[in-house]
């Protein structure tokens, strides 16, 4: 980290003065714009860039509010997974997703449940095509159309079966210094997002640890993997409807 944005990073902690807040949200507001169009490419006409970014912005000021400089971790990283957040929960609010398109994760996530169980592995994308009566190509463009939802991504919330929320994103590093029984509960629940990760194909691990834990965009990924960038983000979304199922199995 530059030695100036570091030195901005502890005075803000130190002293929490809106007026450094505001010269960090400036430092990083070109972040924003690049997850908003990132997020709202291939989207309806309707959805407007202005609209993605204003909402990343607030995405980008929780972020800063919860960062702590002490854990070593880059500021980038962790807040394009909350600007992202931020942007999706707006879209979800708004709820501009096709039925279809929702109707088509559900039976995604049916028909990889029902392959994991004769399988007893991550079924391949080709059973999983054979298994809806579709072809590749055609599950290929369900996938790409469900990326550009909520349900793509790991900062969604999973609901268990006593009712109770989690979101995937909380599960993967603690900010809150939670309480012990919290801190329990959400070993446990890192324990079963690990497994169930363990079980995803070489391909998707690497997918999903790129993107998630390395902060690289999918055409990055692309060009480490040599496939395209609409590729990687169809082995993404079938990576998290497969964790999705796992883990609302599991809870």
């Amino acid at each position: 980290m530059d030695p100036e944005i570091r030195a901005l990073w502890e005075a803000y902690a130190a002293t929490h003065d809106p007026d450094i807040r505001e010269r960090l949200i400036l430092q990083y507001s070109p972040m924003v714009k690049y997850v908003a169009s990132r997020v709202g490419a291939g989207m309806p006409a309707s959805v407007d860039h202005g609209d993605l970014v204003s909402y990343g912005i607030f995405g980008l000021m929780d972020a800063i509010d919860k960062y702590d400089l002490d854990k070593g971790f880059k500021f980038e990283t962790y807040a394009i997974t909350r600007i992202r957040g931020a942007i999706i929960d707006e879209l979800r609010s708004n709820d501009w997703v096709p039925r279809s398109v929702r109707a088509n994760a559900r039976k995604i996530e049916r028909a990889i449940a029902a392959l994991e169980a004769q399988h007893q592995r991550s079924p391949t994308e080709l059973e999983i095509a054979d298994h809806l009566g579709v072809t590749e190509a055609e599950l290929a463009d369900m996938l790409t159309k469900i990326s550009l939802t909520n349900v793509a991504a790991l900062d969604d919330a999973m609901s268990s079966r006593d009712g109770d929320a989690t979101r995937v994103v909380d599960t993967i590093e603690d900010l809150h210094a939670p309480q012990p029984e919290e801190l329990l509960d959400r070993q446990a629940t890192r324990e079963l997002l690990a497994e169930s990760i363990q079980r995803l194909s070489e391909r998707e691990r690497t997918v999903l640890g790129l993107y998630y834990f390395e902060g690289m965009t999918l055409a990055q990924i692309g060009e480490i993997l040599g496939v395209t960038e609409s590729r990687v983000c169809q082995i993404h979304t079938k990576s998290v409807l497969s964790l999705r199922h796992r883990m609302k199995d599991r809870m």
